[in-house]
């Protein structure tokens, strides 16, 4: 979510401040970068859960605040929405444990959050999108009381300069706008962190981008949004709408979304803060007490905050990511792609398949991407996202294939490699890679299982609104027993 701002009234003055301010944090980090003194540290990963808070009717409960309140946990955080949450796990190594201690400590955050929520008469859900918002629940007035998300709300508005139109295609069609960005509250998901070497970025960025596509098509959770069946992971399309800055003559000009897969590979992090300074104006121009380059030269390590600030506000769908631990700085990629949900052991299927793949295709050389063409790697990502478990998706030396088939033959095996790599005990690499495979098999993952029951319960004469309300009843029902989607009954 980030830090409280002190300030949310921004003066001409201060914009050209804090552009002078990141650009000197730029030149500190590529100074950093050629002085070798960014760590390259153990492989540690880092998970991030937004959850969304429902009452007895599976409508979303605004009392994220007080439920947040309650629980009294600094690992939860507000969220856009009132009706959002978001849970930040602890880091951790993958080797040995590392995933079932995950699972352990995410299931022990969840049933201590579900408490506090009971107690206010609301419960929590995992899903991509929550299948029974309506557009009155997404406007101004429901954004969360947190300074950030006010100043972000006039600052992206203000720069479109009109209201943020969607239009999204599927089996049905959105059409809607909106005068704020409130509307993104719809969107929760599960955020992957993999801190790397800085030698190593650029292969790990490139690797995560090209698996984009696969990603979205076996994890898709988010097939309705305001009682219409859109993409099976209308999260993409609608966030990229709901948040877009352009003025509609900007987009035209072809000038970069804040919301942005990328253009090409790259062959440094510092290709991703070069484009984020050179594309992106300030959202949030908040000023800070450092100067990076000083600090550099007297032999400490800048926190870079400006820097950090406006790269936390392009929203590339993997991420780049500078941060300092305990005077420790380091490097990471942030995947961005996948939504929450179904149940932990799917999160988590999806985490050990993406770090694993990850892993394997950054080290195999020649590398992945000299043979995929990075607009192939953007199809894939829209067409994963449109179709999900039903996506055909090109990978290089087989065309285009079904996506199951992709997966289970070709880069499953790779993801066993690379979970080796990293010396998770096989119990749980088998049992969250099988997870993976049985998705496969069954051609069922969040969003298939949540279109099969909708149309198993409007088969029964029921209209669209009762049957989102009673599939999400029974989706809140079996995602308590944390066993995988593609074994929930219909």
């Amino acid at each position: 979510m980030g830090k409280e701002l002190v300030t949310a009234v921004f003066s001409p003055h201060d914009r050209v401040l804090f552009r002078r301010r990141v650009r000197r944090g730029l030149d500190a980090l590529t100074g950093m970068l050629e002085e070798g003194r960014i760590e390259a540290g153990d492989r540690t990963t880092g998970l991030e859960i937004e959850i969304n808070l429902v009452d007895a009717e599976a409508a979303p409960a605004m009392r994220n605040a007080e439920v947040l309140a309650d629980l009294a946990d600094p690992r939860f955080q507000l969220e856009l929405g009132r009706f959002n949450l978001e849970l930040n796990v602890p880091p951790r190594s993958l080797a040995g444990d590392g995933l079932g201690d995950y699972e352990r400590e995410i299931l022990q955050a969840l049933r201590a959050a579900g408490d506090s929520a009971r107690k206010r008469e609301t419960r929590l859900i995992l899903i991509g999108m929550l299948p029974t918002l309506t557009a009155g629940q997404l406007v101004l007035g429901d954004i969360s009381d947190h300074e950030r998300f006010r100043a972000l709300d006039a600052e992206i508005a203000g720069a479109r300069g009109d209201a943020f139109r969607i239009d999204i295609q599927g089996p049905e069609r959105l059409r809607t706008s909106s005068d704020t960005i409130a509307p993104e509250g719809a969107c929760t998901s599960a955020q992957f962190h993999l801190r790397v070497a800085p030698a190593d970025f650029a292969r790990y960025w490139n690797a995560s981008q090209a698996i984009a596509g696969v990603q979205l098509a076996l994890g898709a959770n988010a097939p309705f949004l305001y009682r219409r069946r859109l993409w099976a992971e209308t999260r993409i399309p609608f966030f990229e709408q709901a948040t877009d800055p352009r003025p509609d003559e900007f987009a035209a000009q072809g000038v970069r979304p804040r919301v942005w897969f990328g253009d090409r590979w790259i062959d440094s992090i510092l290709d991703l803060y070069e484009e984020n300074v050179r594309y992106f104006p300030p959202l949030l121009p908040e000023l800070g007490e450092e100067d990076p380059v000083a600090v550099l030269a007297a032999g400490g390590i800048p926190e870079l905050p400006e820097l950090r600030l406006h790269n936390g506000t392009v929203y590339r769908w993997n991420r780049p990511v500078y941060d300092v631990t305990g005077g420790r700085p380091h490097l990471r990629v942030e995947n961005r792609v996948l939504p929450s949900g179904p149940t932990v052991a799917d999160m988590l299927a999806n985490a050990a398949f993406y770090f694993g793949l990850v892993r394997q295709l950054a080290e195999e050389d020649p590398p992945l991407w000299t043979c995929l063409d990075f607009a192939a790697a953007e199809a894939g990502f829209r067409t994963g996202a449109r179709d999900g478990i039903e996506a055909r998706l090109f990978w290089p030396g087989f065309g285009e294939v079904p996506v199951t088939d992709l997966v289970r033959d070709v880069l499953l095996p790779r993801a066993h490699s690379g979970l080796d790599r990293y010396g998770v005990h096989p119990a749980h690499r088998d049992r969250f890679l099988g997870i993976i495979e049985d998705r496969c098999r069954t051609r069922r993952n969040g969003a298939a299982w949540q279109c099969e029951t909708v149309r198993t319960v409007q088969e029964r004469g029921l209209d669209r609104a009762v049957a989102l309300r009673e599939m999400t009843q029974r989706y809140l029902e079996f995602q308590r027993t944390n066993e995988p989607v593609h074994t929930w009954p219909i």
